[in-house]
C-alpha cells in the first residue's frame, strides 16, 4: 500500500514522456523501475515489455503488469490510471487548442520540430531495450537480420517474429 503514491507519481510522469508512443518512455521507465526503485530487474522489464508487444490493445498496457507485480491488483489499477489519464487529458487539451489555432503561422513549424523529437525518443527507447534484450552473437545476428529484412523488404513483421522464435527454439534444443 505504501508504494501506491510512488507508483502513481512515477507513471504519471512517464505518461508525459510518451511523445510518439510508449517506446519513447522506455529508457526512463527502465531507469525508474529498475535502477531507482528496484521494482524489477532489467530482464523482468524486458519480459513485461515483450508480453505487452504481443498482447492485443495498446502495447503499453504492460505497465499494469508492473503495478500488479509491485502492489497487487490495486497497484495495477493505480498504474494504468496514472499512465493513461495524464496523457489522455493533455492530448485532448492540445487537440482542442491545435484546432483553434488552425490558421496560426507557427503551427507548421511546431509540427515539423516535434517530429525529430519523437523519432529521437523512439530511437532511444529501441536502443535501451536492445541493450538488455540482445545477448550473445546469435541474438545480435537475429536482430541484425530482422532489421535488414524490415528495411529492404515488405515482409510481414509477424513472420520475422515467428522465424526468430523458431531459430531460438532450435538453438535452445540443440544446446539445452
Amino acid at each position: 500500500m505504501k508504494q501506491l503514491p510512488t507508483l502513481a507519481a512515477v507513471f504519471a510522469y512517464l505518461s508525459l514522456l510518451t511523445v510518439g508512443g510508449g517506446m519513447a518512455a522506455f529508457p526512463e521507465l527502465k531507469a525508474l523501475s529498475v535502477d531507482v526503485y528496484h521494482w524489477l530487474t532489467f530482464p523482468q522489464l524486458i519480459h513485461f515489455f515483450s508480453i505487452g508487444q504481443l498482447a492485443p490493445g495498446p502495447n503499453m498496457m504492460m505497465v499494469a503488469s508492473i503495478g500488479e507485480w509491485v502492489a497487487g491488483p490495486l497497484g495495477a489499477l493505480v498504474v494504468v490510471t496514472a499512465f493513461f489519464l495524464p496523457s489522455a487529458c493533455l492530448t485532448f487539451a492540445v487537440g482542442r487548442l491545435w484546432d483553434h489555432m488552425a490558421g496560426w503561422g507557427w503551427r507548421d513549424s511546431i509540427q515539423r520540430g516535434l517530429a525529430p523529437v519523437s523519432i529521437g525518443l523512439l530511437l532511444a527507447g529501441a536502443i535501451s531495450i536492445a541493450r538488455g534484450a540482445i545477448s550473445g552473437w546469435l541474438g545480435g545476428l537475429i536482430a541484425a537480420t530482422v532489421l535488414t529484412l524490415l528495411l529492404v523488404t515488405r515482409l510481414n513483421p509477424a513472420l520475422l517474429i515467428l522465424a526468430s522464435a523458431v531459430v531460438g527454439l532450435l538453438v535452445y534444443l540443440e544446446t539445452g
